[in-house]
């Protein structure tokens, strides 16, 4: 290979690994990282639930706390004027910001249902279903209001 030709490859390289990353100290990089927690614990815990995995009452539990503790947290990184960045929430986050608020309020107190739920010994996957499904309904309404799919 000439000179010529290594150099545009690695202009080339440079440039394209540029292009797709997320700044994970951005805001957008901090909630994408949370969000992305979020729907790997409950993931699990869904899996418990309808049998793709074994249930493990401890195990769901202490998943249970982790989700309630992730919930808490994402909003804060949705600053006061929306980011240049490419994102996948609507401009509706800024515009409507007491609706975005209340279900992120709801979020939280589905999730902190569910703790409460895990607390009822022995614990069985059967009375956890509804609580789970509170979770995932708080978070299908924010999306449906608030994600640009």
């Amino acid at each position: 290979m000439t000179i010529k030709t290594l150099t545009v490859l690695a202009l080339t390289c440079l440039t394209l690994s540029a292009c797709g990353g997320v700044d994970p100290n951005s805001p957008l990089g901090q909630r994408k990282a949370i969000f992305k927690q979020m729907l790997h614990t409950s993931e699990d815990m869904n899996g418990m639930l309808l049998g793709r995995l074994p249930f493990d009452g401890a195990q769901f539990a202490a998943s249970a706390v982790k989700l309630d503790q992730l919930a808490q947290q994402p909003w804060q990184h949705f600053p006061k004027v929306r980011e240049e960045d490419h994102t996948a929430a609507k401009a509706d986050v800024w515009e409507k910001q007491a609706r975005f608020q209340e279900l992120a309020r709801a979020l939280e107190a589905s999730t902190a249902q569910l703790v409460l739920a895990t607390r009822a010994q022995p614990l069985e996957a059967t009375g956890l279903d509804g609580p789970m499904q509170k979770v995932e309904g708080s978070c299908k309404a924010c999306h449906r209001e608030f994600r640009d799919h």
